[in-house]
């Protein structure tokens, strides 16, 4: 036989691989609690009570968009509405907050 003939030909694979570096988590939604007229009535309160000021360490911004953050995250276990468990945040710690503990969560995982 010659040597032509004996040639393996190399099969194209047929599944894709995903670039992880270019793979994202699936965007943060809002749960249907937070817009419940309870959640809302209590950021209210507690935004009067407080203050509309950021009340992250070190950030304290004022007269801005508030989020309402639970201290101990609802999936973890926290209380919904109870005030002691809830901290304004600015929109900038706020996202800071829920991005580390999204990677917490998802290097627990792994």
């Amino acid at each position: 036989m010659h040597s032509r003939s004996m040639r393996l030909r190399s099969i194209k694979p047929t599944i894709r691989q995903i670039d992880a570096r270019v793979v994202k988590p699936k965007p943060k939604t809002a749960d249907a609690f937070y817009l419940s007229p309870e959640w809302r009535s209590l950021m209210h309160r507690l935004i009067a009570e407080r203050g509309r000021r950021c009340e992250e360490v070190g950030c304290g911004r004022v007269n801005t968009r508030i989020f309402g953050d639970h201290i101990v995250e609802l999936k973890d276990g926290g209380p919904l509405l109870d005030p002691s468990n809830i901290k304004l945040l600015c929109g900038s710690c706020h996202t800071t907050k829920t991005l580390a503990q999204r990677a917490r969560r998802m290097a627990e995982r792994f």
